[in-house]
């Protein structure tokens, strides 16, 4: 046994508030929390349909409080951030190559946009 003590580097609890690139990684992961607010509002929405009329309206009056529709805001604006940022490492990820070119990043991540489009319109067309 020896008595050498390794050195150990302190860190605090705000190391990441340092760099801008560790500063939008944390608010990026913090999106979490109104995504998992509004997974259990549809949750709840789902249970309140099974119960009947009262439930189902009294759910409806519960998603029109101001402060259920911000949080819902919030958590659409997380998605589009999630969405925006898997979009944008794609091209790096997986480059696509037709016929032996490659195609620029732009036109990847544009086709991505434009198939949530697509989907959301027809989500829309059939609800």
């Amino acid at each position: 046994m020896t008595n050498r003590k390794p050195y150990v580097r302190e860190v605090k609890r705000t190391w990441w508030q340092n760099h801008p690139f560790y500063r939008f990684y944390m608010l990026r992961e913090a999106t979490v929390l109104p995504l998992i607010l509004f997974t259990l509002f549809v949750l709840i929405g789902l249970a309140s349909l099974v119960k009947g009329a009262d439930a189902w309206h009294s759910w409806l009056a519960f998603m029109a409080n101001p402060v259920v529709v911000a949080i819902n805001i919030v958590a659409l604006a997380g998605s589009l951030l999630h969405a925006q940022t898997f979009f944008s490492m794609v091209p790096q990820v997986m480059p696509i190559r037709l016929k032996g070119k490659p195609v620029e990043k732009s036109v990847i991540v544009v086709t991505q946009w434009a198939a949530v489009a697509v989907i959301s319109l027809l989500v829309l067309i059939l609800v």
